[in-house]
């Protein structure tokens, strides 16, 4: 049998099989990037397993690679610029990782030399908010956590290097963490008995932070508990909504924060207990703010202003944004027995794409090291974020991405905020 071919058909289709490698020649992207070693003043670091993360649907590596001797890595692969991703270096086992947002070609990342010296952390403050739900009490902690290492390094041990002791009766519901960046990582737990448990997390140089909840019987409105020490702390607040009675011996009243009652004590020694008495109703989770606008002092469309209080004795302004962070963090989870995901608002700076320059790195640690700037919802940094530039918008939409993947924001907040902020970088492209 004879087969004829028009040439003009061939011509067609070699012209599009040419049109089809370019188009997917054009969706490849690429991206590149050193890692140094921040504990030896950003010399390069070779021979560092270099990893790169997809973050739409499940979290998974989809390429590896080496830094080679200056320390550099390459990838091209057809996700780069198709959503945020994340660019994972494994140094000594233990994970450093910076954003990678669409259109950005370079990233470098800084990994530290571990440590296992507990000397290298420091906790400034501890916060605990007290919350009825029913007969159920939820407890939210968070830890403010300081690693000053000089050089610096990071501590890191395998089998735990965080211990904390949750109350007698009490059922543990979620454990997250952030570093400098600012973004909750969920934790897994190492069950010590007792009560007592431990994390293994790597505490990077700079602001770092622990957040804990579980969930206590309440019968009758009222419940006593015995918290434990197990670190110095400089100072510990006790937060409770105005219509619920708090006692602690040794607390002092503080003011009042966004409307709750604040209870203060300077200094803790590790190993000190203490013992805590509330009782009292509160509104349910439903009728509290959902969302940190409204925790803030704004409704959740944007627009309209929300009361709020402002006394707020100065010894406590230098850490209103913890305090903020921890309100946000026990009402913005919604019904139920709350907190059913990580504590979720991050009192930290959006996280942005690693400098390229050694003074870019240096300027970049030294923001780190200063106490982070009071809390804000996504859509309220959206709003101050358009005013600036467009690569601070692109990277609350990836801190948006982060939330969703580490399973911090429901669904529903999760299209409300990315449709608000896809809708403000397209305006901000449009001009």
């Amino acid at each position: 049998m004879k087969i004829c071919v028009n040439r003009k058909q061939m011509r067609h289709a070699l012209l599009a099989l040419l049109l089809c490698a370019a188009a997917t020649s054009a969706r490849a992207g690429t991206v590149t990037g050193v890692v140094h070693n921040g504990t030896s003043g950003d010399k390069p670091a070779p021979g560092v397993d270099v990893l790169l993360i997809q973050l739409q649907g499940t979290m998974q590596t989809v390429a590896s690679t080496k830094t080679d001797a200056d320390g550099r890595y390459h990838f091209d692969n057809p996700a780069i610029g198709g959503g945020p991703m994340l660019i994972r270096a494994v140094y000594k086992g233990v994970f450093f990782h910076q954003p990678l947002t669409p259109g950005t070609t370079s990233v470098d990342v800084t990994v530290f030399e571990p440590t296992t010296n507990p000397s290298a952390l420091q906790v400034p403050l501890r916060l605990l908010v007290f919350q009825p739900n029913g007969d159920k009490l939820v407890v939210g902690e968070e830890y403010s956590i300081t690693n000053n290492t000089n050089p610096p390094v990071a501590y890191y041990k395998q089998d735990g290097n965080f211990d904390f002791t949750i109350p007698a009766g009490a059922e543990l519901d979620q454990v997250s963490t952030f570093g400098p960046s600012g973004m909750p990582v969920k934790q897994g737990t190492i069950d010590k008995g007792k009560g007592k448990y431990s994390i293994a997390y790597a505490f990077q140089p700079g602001q770092n932070g622990v957040r804990i909840s579980y969930i206590l019987p309440y019968t009758g409105n009222q419940a006593a508990l015995r918290e434990s020490s197990s670190y110095n702390s400089q100072r510990v607040l006790l937060v409770v909504p105005p219509t619920m009675q708090i006692s602690s011996p040794g607390f002092v009243p503080a003011g009042t924060e966004q409307g709750f009652n604040v209870f203060s004590k300077e200094s803790m020694n590790a190993g000190t207990g203490f013992d805590v008495s509330v009782t009292g109703t509160a509104p349910p989770p439903s009728d509290a703010p959902q969302s940190a606008d409204q925790v803030n002092g704004r409704d959740s469309d944007g627009s309209t202003p929300a009361p709020t209080i402002q006394n707020v004795p100065a010894r406590l302004d230098d850490q209103k944004w913890i305090l903020l962070g921890g309100l946000a963090a026990i009402f913005a989870v919604g019904v139920g027995l709350l907190l059913k995901k990580p504590i979720v608002l991050v009192a930290a700076s959006v996280p942005a794409a690693a400098p390229t320059n050694s003074k870019g790195r240096k300027a970049q640690r030294a923001a780190q090291a200063k106490p982070p700037s009071p809390p804000s919802s996504v859509a309220a940094q959206i709003d101050r974020e358009v005013n600036t530039d467009l690569d601070s918008l692109k990277d609350t939409l990836l801190r948006i991405e982060l939330r969703h993947q580490a399973g911090t924001i429901s669904d529903e907040e999760y299209a409300l905020e990315r449709g608000r902020a896809e809708q403000l970088l397209r305006d901000l492209v449009q001009g």
